[in-house]
């Protein structure tokens, strides 16, 4: 039986959950207010499926506004089992966690996250140290972030405490996602049952469990871009870019120009990333893997020092992530680091470290 809150006027908020799929058909938007109220209500348990399955199909079918988003986005952060890391002065959390749902290609944003992790800060930029808290989940492709770390050896079911040792002493971790956010088992059955990304895809990387205030962020669609930019903005982010590569690419991509919208001093400004000058053209065909084996291959080759286009995505999108930490004056200056982070064996050694203190095998 529906709990009366679904039904009821919630007199904080001001307006009746009951009535949200109703005002949804009829073409209105929610406020960020009305939106928070509304998630956190599902997250509480407080809608049925049938509810939760239409909101989010009404929501996808018009499209997501900004205030849906960061209301939604606020919900969610409430509902977060956090990761206990407090940065030391000169340190910087950055996530490199997208939302999925683009072209398949090799997990590039997991080894991005371990090369940014075991890169240098140019000297004179202030930063210390970057530490990477890299998001993830598993994938409908079963190739996501979760299955290409466990691949690799880590404990993707690490405890928050031990992900925070990870942080303390490799400089980065994973947390994953569906263990961070267990109010979302209230969704799990509507989203299933739906078949396609809903907001759900955007919230997730907009809830980093370390709270990191720094992200590289790709997104599916172009469309996105500036919506999650703004959203970002509106949550607090430091700095921030989001990205829709060429190619279809959630990634910076190396087939051409990513649409890109940067989050800084709580404004946002658009400014493409051009692939050429920095790392060699490729294409998509030679980022592809075929199965997971095949996937922890690459990766594997490439924190070995493996040349070639895989490797070359993978430094150009550390180096984004290193602009974005303040770790390095431009992109030129993080390609640099991020290819030394590999040549010099610190990357593959973070991975190890990674899967000895998450408490995987090695």
């Amino acid at each position: 039986m529906q709990s009366e809150s679904t039904h009821t006027d919630t007199s904080d908020r001001g307006f009746d959950l009951g009535r949200v799929p109703a005002r949804l058909v009829a073409g209105d938007r929610l406020s960020e207010q009305e939106s928070q109220a509304v998630f956190e209500a599902l997250l509480g348990g407080g809608l049925d499926e049938a509810q939760i399955g239409a909101i989010i199909a009404l929501i996808q079918s018009r499209g997501v506004t900004v205030d849906e988003l960061v209301g939604a986005a606020r919900a969610m952060r409430e509902h977060v089992t956090p990761v206990p890391y407090t940065p030391k002065p000169g340190e910087v959390v950055i996530d490199t966690c997208g939302t999925g749902g683009a072209a398949k290609t090799f997990n590039v944003s997991t080894a991005a996250a371990i090369v940014a992790a075991s890169a240098t800060p140019e000297s004179g930029s202030g930063i210390e140290r970057v530490v990477v808290a890299k998001h993830g989940n598993r994938s409908r492709t079963g190739r996501g972030s979760a299955e290409v770390l466990a691949g690799l050896g880590v404990n993707i079911e690490a405890s928050p405490e031990a992900q925070a040792r990870c942080l303390k002493e490799v400089g980065v971790c994973f947390s994953f996602a569906m263990r961070h956010h267990p109010a979302m088992r209230h969704a799990a059955g509507p989203r299933r049952s739906l078949g396609f990304p809903t907001i759900f895809n955007l919230l997730g990387p907009l809830t980093n469990p370390a709270g990191a205030k720094h992200q590289l962020l790709g997104v599916y669609g172009a469309r996105f871009v500036g919506l999650i930019a703004e959203a970002l903005a509106r949550l607090g982010s430091e700095r921030a870019v989001v990205v829709h590569g060429a190619g279809g690419l959630d990634e910076v991509s190396t087939l051409g120009p990513s649409d890109a919208a940067w989050v800084a001093d709580g404004g946002v400004t658009t400014q493409p990333i051009d692939p050429a000058g920095l790392v060699p053209i490729g294409s998509i065909e030679a980022l592809q893997a075929r199965d997971l084996a095949d996937g922890v291959r690459i990766l594997t080759d490439v924190l070995d020092g493996a040349s070639g286009p895989p490797r070359d995505i993978v430094v150009l999108n550390a180096a984004v992530a290193l602009r974005v930490a303040g770790a390095s004056a431009d992109l030129g200056a993080g390609v640099a680091a991020a290819a030394d982070a590999i040549d010099s064996g610190r990357a593959s050694n973070t991975l190890q470290g990674l899967a000895r203190l998450s408490g995987g095998t090695v």
